[in-house]
Formats: C-alpha cells, sequence, structure tokens
C-alpha cells in the first residue's frame, strides 16, 4: 500500500510539472502601430520559447478598459494610455519611441511646407482622436507651433488618418514616422522641425491577473532588452 501511495504522488508531481511546461498563449493588446513590429517581435520570440504563442490584437486606447480583464499584455502608444488600468498592470517598461510627421499625397502636390501650412483654407485635415495617444502627440505638436488647425475629423489611430490621406479623402494628417514606412508610394510626408516635435514613448505591461503571469512578465522584459531593441529600430523606431 504505501509503495502504491507513493508512486500515485510521483504521478501527480509529474503531471504538475508536465502541465506548467505546456503550451500558453498570450493575448496582447496593442495600437496599429505596432502591427508589423509586434508579428515580427513575437514570432522571434516564439523560436526562443516555443511553448508561447501569442494573440495579437490590436485596438485603440479608448477600448483597453474594457478588453483588460482579457489580456495578458497591453501595449500603449504613450504613458497615460495606461493610466485606466493603470491599477490592473504590473511595472510598466518603454520599449519604444517615435516621432511625427505630416502624410501628405504622393508628391506633395499641394506644397506643403510644414505644420504652419496646415492653416491654409479649405485643406482637408485629420488628426488622431482627443482622447488618444495620437491626439494628444498632435495637439503637443501644434500647439508648439502655436498653429490652431481646424481639422476635418478626428480618427482612432495613426493607421486610419494615413489611410484617409492615401485614399485621397484628406489633404494632410498628422501620423506617427514609422506608418510612413507602411504606405509606399501611396503617400509622402513633410518634416515637422524637432522644435515642434514630440517624442511618443510607448510602454508594454504585463496584466496583475493573467493566467499566464509568468510568461506574460518574461516577455515584457524581453521587449525591453537589446535583441527586442534591434528589431524595434528594424522598424523605425527610436530607443525609448
Amino acid at each position: 500500500m504505501r509503495a502504491l501511495v507513493i508512486a500515485l504522488v510521483l504521478l501527480a508531481s509529474t503531471g504538475c510539472a508536465a502541465g506548467s511546461g505546456g503550451p500558453v498563449t498570450l493575448r496582447v493588446l496593442a495600437g496599429s502601430s505596432m502591427t508589423e513590429v509586434l508579428r515580427d517581435l513575437t514570432a522571434v520570440y516564439h523560436q526562443n520559447a516555443p511553448h508561447v504563442r501569442f494573440r495579437l490584437d490590436f485596438r485603440g486606447a479608448q477600448e483597453l478598459e474594457d478588453e483588460i480583464d482579457r489580456a495578458d499584455v497591453v501595449a500603449a502608444g504613450d504613458v497615460s494610455a495606461l493610466d485606466p488600468v493603470r491599477a490592473d498592470l504590473a511595472t510598466p517598461y518603454l520599449v519604444a519611441a517615435d516621432s511625427l510627421t505630416i502624410a501628405v499625397a504622393p508628391g506633395n502636390p499641394l506644397g506643403l511646407t510644414g505644420v504652419r501650412s496646415l492653416t491654409r483654407k479649405k485643406l482637408r485635415v485629420v488628426l488622431g482622436a482627443s482622447v488618444g495617444p495620437l491626439g494628444r502627440y498632435s495637439q503637443d505638436v501644434l500647439t508648439k507651433a502655436g498653429v490652431p488647425v481646424e481639422q476635418r475629423s478626428e480618427e482612432v489611430d495613426s493607421r486610419d488618418v494615413l489611410d484617409l490621406v492615401r485614399s485621397g479623402r484628406a489633404d494632410a494628417g498628422l501620423v506617427y514616422l514609422t506608418d510612413m514606412k507602411t504606405a509606399g508610394a501611396a503617400a509622402s510626408s513633410v518634416a515637422i522641425p524637432a522644435a515642434f516635435n514630440v517624442k511618443a514613448q510607448f510602454p508594454v505591461a504585463a496584466v496583475k491577473d493573467s493566467k499566464h503571469l509568468p510568461e506574460a512578465t518574461a516577455f515584457v522584459e524581453w521587449l525591453a532588452g537589446a535583441e527586442a531593441g534591434g528589431l524595434f529600430h528594424k522598424y523605425g523606431f527610436q530607443a525609448p
């Protein structure tokens, strides 16, 4: 009987160990501007940790509160975007930075020369939503330049702004510099001087109540490291 009990205990222990090393899927909430780089980052991480898989969910910052209970990792477009869910998160890490540029039609047919050109009458200007990271950064730029802009619409994120310019439904829009890399020949950009520009910082954090908190924490810490930093640089992001 004693031998049977010991055997059962060992079997249970073995089963628990096997389960703890089984496949894990981390759901990552992120802004659309990190689409390409996060796909690359998670693919590389999976090669190093084959038991960790990822579900990438690209959403606007406004949806963080509604989705936080179903997430393991959050990647935001600015630190203040985390404020509504701060109590739900472990320590955030700044993993990358960006700046803004003005997206215009290919070849800049309207001859815009900078931020102050956005005050032209009848110019169709689109910006990020004021409640989101891009909108906050855009307002910072316009305030620094002393430029009152009459915008045609507010969009959820940088990709939406860029799509309106690419399709010809807008003449100009403020977008992340890294997003211009995705536009190809469908759009051009007009530089924003450093004196008016911003340093957009991207924080990443594990969700405290994640069922896979050790794996989520390890991934976040890796994102803040040198290997991930090289991949961020590949996609045009700056060091935080």
